[in-house]
């Protein structure tokens, strides 16, 4: 067992003296980079080409705020000590969530989550019904959870739905989710328990570590940056978030969250239907004759009253109860004043009451319930209060404790349970050990997902106005949303030197000394920064990823739009390890960036002949020529990902 992200293993006051040299260099850092921005969009804009000028300074202000956001959370980067010891008593269930990996790998991660120190009980959550998988279970000791026939014909929710599933048929304290790869550590319970020692901690987040990557991470699939720096400082600002695997979360936290999230959701529902039944009445009123005016009057109060009382918590079953008793005495009374006056109108013609049987109960109250009814307005506002789903019947569960808002089921629960007051805790020690893509196509399906949740999540639950959440929570997941629109500025980041040394298109009016003076200073700055940050870690080829995947990113976020506003499906693809790697290279996956990168040549060949020949303004073709060289450097990370083969042990010593 290690610790990731202080290989020095720092002393409390080390690591104090370095955050205090860290938030220095941050603050210089952002003082420099305000400065750069506040020049360029006052005094550098060249306003003749502002067709790629105002893009061009739009993307470094979005450089800008991203890097405020990363400095907010290294700000406060926590390293805590090590959790007490658990109670003995701790009652642990540990999911391992699978759907179509290999039963030999599952059967591994079971076998090693079978002999985890502390007690427990191991359970195996199998989406895919396996009957070989549930015999190697078994056989092994362990429980087997699949999917029963009430998910037949309703939204399975991927992983999330899986999860919820076992959730409802287990009773374990704490839940320890692990992935069908992810092998634990027999500690992993005994180094994280005792962190609950905190009533109020619903979550402990150990990194995630991958066993089958070389030290060159050709697919960068480490993360050091994150599983380091980010998570400790979301810590430190009490917003760690949920990873999908290698946590352990209290069952309290996870069931409140599902309870308050279906309580919200049916009281959106009630109040959604009673504005509609309220719409419904306040057009009937518009050319209503008096003497159904105020019945519908009576009614429109009566839907204004059972709102004031759900505004006040009141229980929304007695609210609507009552509601829709009121409406049936309205229409009853009504249709009974109707066949008062008409007995009385054919009395004074003559007619022999009687023989219309009028004065019956069952006449009125079938009347009452008929479209035959002078006021069908009063009827059509019960049948749309009568329309409301209580028991979310097209759901296999009313009561979902694992968010299923997001094909990422981790951030979104995770949010939730901070806006309803629980805790989390990062704990940077290495407890489990899994298997990355060992191919580029599994590599993309997995951060396409990725990021396609986050902004789902991003969109139907926007941190920024998530009730509950600190203002350090709303910006922690902030700035992991805000992390993927770097796409959009990535291709002016391209574009913009392309145009300057193939055609002359100049977005900065001058690169006179003044641009030298702000932004060399600025751009060493901020790459020290992150130097510093990762205390040595290796996170260059996490920069380099970070533009590269630029078509990526901007899919995720297209996608997830489409979804979210027009119902687009996105599908749930698992992520493929086991038996992924590549026999060809896919140069078809990395399409856009090689188009990118025959430009940048391109535009390096112009731009010197150019030079050469004098044709062109020397000092700034030569920061052009540098920016498309940095650029070209950063998609460089793809040759090596296209042409990698899959890990081999021997690699470890290259």
């Amino acid at each position: 067992m290690t610790r990731r992200g202080s290989p020095d293993n720092l002393s409390h006051a080390q690591e104090s003296r370095r955050l205090l040299w860290l938030r220095i260099w941050t603050t210089m850092t952002l003082v420099l980079g305000f400065n750069y921005i506040g020049w360029r969009w006052l005094a550098s804009v060249n306003w003749a080409n502002w067709w790629i000028a105002v893009p061009l300074v739009l993307a470094e202000t979005y450089s800008i705020i991203d890097l405020t956001l990363f400095s907010i959370t290294i700000w406060r980067s926590r390293q805590r000590e090590d959790a007490p010891p658990p109670p003995l008593d701790s009652d642990v269930d540990v999911f391992i969530t699978t759907y179509n990996e290999p039963v030999e790998l599952v059967v591994e991660t079971v076998r090693a989550a079978i002999k985890i120190d502390h007690p427990h009980r191991t359970w195996v959550l199998d989406d895919g019904a396996r009957e070989d998988l549930r015999q190697a279970a078994e056989t092994l000791g362990a429980g087997y959870i699949t999917r029963g026939d009430e998910w037949h014909g309703k939204p399975r929710h991927a992983k999330a739905g899986n999860l919820n599933n076992a959730l409802l048929q287990t009773q374990g304290e704490y839940i320890l989710v692990l992935d069908a790869d992810m092998v634990a550590h027999p500690a992993i319970l005994d180094r994280t328990l005792g962190f609950f020692s905190d009533e109020k901690v619903g979550l402990v987040q150990t990194p995630q570590h991958f066993i089958n990557v070389p030290p060159s991470d050709p697919l960068g699939s480490q993360a050091p940056l994150f599983y380091g720096p980010i998570q400790e400082g979301k810590d430190g600002w009490g917003a760690a978030f949920f990873c999908g695997s290698n946590a352990v979360l209290r069952r309290e936290a996870l069931m409140e969250i599902g309870i308050t999230g279906y309580v919200d959701a049916t009281q959106r529902t009630v109040i959604n239907r009673l504005k509609e039944a309220r719409v419904l009445v306040r057009h009937s009123l518009r050319g209503a004759d008096p003497s159904a005016q105020e019945i519908l009057v009576q009614t429109r109060n009566a839907i204004d009253h059972a709102l004031a009382e759900i505004s006040r918590a009141e229980p929304i079953a007695e609210v609507t109860y009552v509601l829709h008793r009121k409406l049936s005495q309205l229409s009853h009374a009504t249709v009974g004043d109707d066949m008062a006056q008409l007995a009385d109108d054919l009395d004074a013609l003559g007619f022999d009451q009687a023989a219309f049987n009028i004065d019956s109960e069952e006449v009125i109250s079938r009347l009452a319930a008929l479209d035959l009814s002078p006021l069908n307005a009063v009827e059509a506002v019960d049948r749309t209060l009568q329309a409301i789903d209580i028991g979310r019947s097209d759901e296999a569960q009313a009561v979902l404790p694992m968010a299923t808002i997001s094909v990422t089921e981790d951030m979104a629960t995770s949010m939730r349970m901070h806006a309803r007051g629980w805790k989390s805790v990062f704990h940077n020690e290495i407890l489990a050990e899994g298997l990355a893509p060992e191919g580029l196509a599994a590599s993309l399906t997995q951060r396409l997902r990725w990021a396609q949740g986050t902004m789902q999540v991003f969109l139907r639950e926007n941190p920024l106005t998530l009730r509950g959440l600190t203002l350090p929570q709303r910006l922690m997941y902030f700035s992991t949303m805000w992390s993927y629109l770097s796409g959009f500025a990535t291709v002016v980041y391209l574009l913009a030197p392309i145009l300057f040394l193939t055609a002359g298109v100049l977005p900065v009016s001058s690169y006179a000394e003044q641009f030298f003076l702000r932004f060399i200073p600025f751009m060493v700055a901020n790459q020290l920064l992150f130097v510093f940050a990762s205390r040595g870690l290796p996170t260059w080829r996490g920069q380099q990823y970070t533009l590269a995947l630029f078509p990526v990113w901007i899919k995720a976020c297209y996608t997830a739009a489409a979804n979210v506003w027009a119902g687009r499906p996105l599908g749930f693809a698992v992520t493929p390890k086991a038996g992924t790697r590549q026999t060809q290279i896919p140069w078809g996956l990395i399409g856009w960036q090689l188009a990118a990168s025959i430009a940048l040549v391109i535009s390096i060949v112009v731009g010197t002949i150019w030079l050469v020949t004098g044709h062109a303004e020397p000092i700034g073709t030569l920061i052009n020529l540098a920016w498309v060289v940095f650029d070209l450097v950063s998609m460089s990370a793809l040759v090596g990902a296209v042409r990698y083969r899959g890990y081999h042990a021997d690699e470890e010593t290259r």
